[in-house]
This record gives C-alpha cells, sequence and structure tokens, in this order.
C-alpha cells in the first residue's frame, strides 16, 4: 500500500514537471510600431530645384540683349515644351555659357561667343545636344576636318531659310564653298536639283557620313544613283563596263547641257571607248567628216537608237545591249 503511494506521487510529480504551462505556451507576436496618420497622408513637400550655380536666366539677359529672345522663340530651340531645346534648360545660358560673371561685369567678363571663338568651340556647344541621327558622324568629317564650323551655314538668331540656314535655300548655302559644282546645275537641260524636286541633302549628308562624297545611301556612287534609280541596279546577264564602273563615266550628276545629263552628246559620248570597232567608224578618224556627203551622217546619230538596253541586258541574245 505504501509502495502504491510513492509510485502514484512519483508519477504527478513527473507529469507536472513535464507538462507546459499555459502562459509559456503562448506565442508572442511583436507588436507593430506605431506610424503617425499625419506621416502617411501628409509626405515633406519636395523642394524645387535650386538654379545651377553661375546662371542668371534668360530675363537678365534681355534686359542688354533685345529681341534675341524673339528670334529664338520663332526657332525650334525656342519650343519650351520640348525638354531637350535650350529654352526648357538654361535659355541663352545653354550654348552661351553661366552669365552671373558677364552681368557683373559686362565689359571685362564675355561669355562665349560663337561667332568669335574658334570652330571647334562653337561646334562644341552645338554638339552638346545635337549628336544623334544625321549629325552623329560629324567628328572626323570631311567638312570637320577642314575646319568648317555650323556658324557658317548656320545661324540662330538671323536665320532665312529652313534649318536655320543662313541662306535662302540649300542650294545657297551650299554654293559658298562649291561654287563651281552648283553652276553646273543651271545648265539648260532637265535638273531636279534647280527645278526644287531635289535639294543638296538628296545625296548628300553634309554634316558626316561613312560613304564616299559624302553620300547618304550606299557605299559607292553607283548604289546611291540607284537607290532612286532601281530599274538600272541590276545584276545583268550582259554588263556594261562603263556601268559596272561608275554612273558618272556617262552622265553629270549636278547637271548637264546634253540630254539626260549625259557628260557627252551622242554618238560622241559612246565614241569616247567605241574608236575603232564595227560601224561607224569613228568621227575622230574623219571618214565622215572628208565629203560633204558623208558628214550628214552623223546629225541624228546615236548609238542607244538601236542599243537601247545600254545601262545592261537580261535577254539570252542581248550581248550587244539591243534587247
Amino acid at each position: 500500500m505504501m509502495a502504491a503511494s510513492v509510485a502514484l506521487a512519483a508519477f504527478n510529480t513527473s507529469t507536472s514537471t513535464h507538462t507546459p504551462s499555459s502562459t509559456s505556451a503562448a506565442l508572442v507576436i511583436p507588436a507593430a510600431p506605431t506610424v503617425a496618420h499625419a506621416d502617411v497622408a501628409s509626405p515633406a513637400p519636395v523642394q524645387a530645384q535650386a538654379p545651377a550655380s553661375g546662371y542668371v536666366g534668360a530675363e537678365t539677359c534681355i534686359v542688354c540683349h533685345e529681341n534675341y529672345d524673339r528670334t529664338l522663340a520663332a526657332s525650334k530651340h525656342g519650343f519650351a515644351g520640348n525638354a531637350r531645346t535650350p529654352v526648357s534648360q538654361q535659355g541663352c545660358e545653354s550654348c552661351h555659357g553661366p552669365g552671373e560673371a558677364h552681368a557683373s561685369d559686362p565689359t571685362s567678363v564675355k561669355p562665349i561667343q560663337l561667332a568669335r571663338v574658334a570652330a571647334s568651340t562653337a561646334n562644341a556647344q552645338c554638339l552638346s545636344c545635337h549628336t544623334r541621327s544625321q549629325h552623329a558622324m560629324w567628328p572626323g568629317s570631311q567638312h570637320e576636318n577642314r575646319n568648317v564650323a555650323c556658324r557658317d551655314c548656320h545661324s540662330v538668331h538671323s536665320s532665312k531659310g529652313p534649318s536655320l540656314l543662313k541662306a535662302k535655300t540649300e542650294l545657297q548655302t551650299c554654293a559658298t564653298c562649291h561654287r563651281g559644282i552648283t553652276n553646273r546645275q543651271h545648265r539648260y537641260n532637265h535638273m531636279p536639283v534647280r527645278e526644287g524636286a531635289m535639294s543638296c541633302s538628296s545625296c548628300h549628308n553634309v554634316h558626316g557620313s561613312a560613304n564616299v562624297k559624302l553620300l547618304r545611301a550606299g557605299n559607292t556612287v553607283d548604289q546611291s544613283c540607284t537607290s532612286c534609280h532601281t530599274e538600272k541596279r541590276g545584276p545583268f546577264l550582259w554588263e556594261h563596263a562603263p556601268v559596272v564602273d561608275s554612273c558618272t563615266t556617262c552622265h553629270d550628276s549636278h547637271g548637264s547641257n546634253n540630254e539626260r545629263m549625259l557628260q557627252a552628246r551622242l554618238p560622241f559620248l559612246c565614241q569616247r571607248c567605241h574608236v575603232t570597232s564595227r560601224h561607224p567608224p569613228t568621227v575622230y578618224e574623219g571618214f565622215t567628216l572628208q565629203t560633204s556627203q558623208n558628214a550628214n551622217k552623223i546629225f541624228g546619230k546615236g548609238c542607244a537608237n538601236c542599243h537601247q538596253q545600254v545601262h545592261g541586258s537580261n535577254h539570252p541574245n542581248g550581248k550587244f545591249f539591243l534587247r
């Protein structure tokens, strides 16, 4: 009897020892930090960005430089809706540099005068924005290597033509340097540039190109021409050697007094190469000019009257470019 009591007491003791209390079994969840309602609903206001050091704003510039703001506003540089324009950034000082020192001492301190500084310095101001699209290849281009400045062709405040050109037309702008080429466009035959159907920039990218002669399309003169004249592109079953060489072998792309802008009249153009072959004898041999009976044979004659596919032929029997 005594042994049973001792065993029961031991059992009760062990049970009470290994059974966790209700307090120790409860999960303890940390309380969330208290956030003031005012901090969530009312974030701190964002302060306006302070103006850059050294800049005074366009309002200060136009106090002395009157009407310059009007000429700027009339161009794309003055379109405030575009974040990339000078007006939407620092105004006049976007191109001419910070003006605080100049405003304090106008006589001794001058801003960047784009009309007077070196071409490389002036171009650097323009290239700070104009680095994409057709301007991307200006560094290292033919015009850049010849120390041509943007201001030589363009004027922000006194432009007369499109794209802020100093001259009224693109042709007049190019003529300031390339007079010998632009004069050809006034020859009497059909000339698309003179007639307004094309411009110099239709074929050339004056701001830089990876191709010869600043051409826009293709890697050669032929590829540039055939970008429009696709029917002359080829390849042909029978190819004409001068056509493969260059279109300018026979044509003057800047203007001619001959039909189809040819370098010379027919048949003299063909006879520059075909001087002793087949028919008729070349005029340089004097055969057709010896007598008055033969002299009339050179009038109204042209190799293309028969050899109509002179650019090349895909006909099995087109060896002589007849079809």
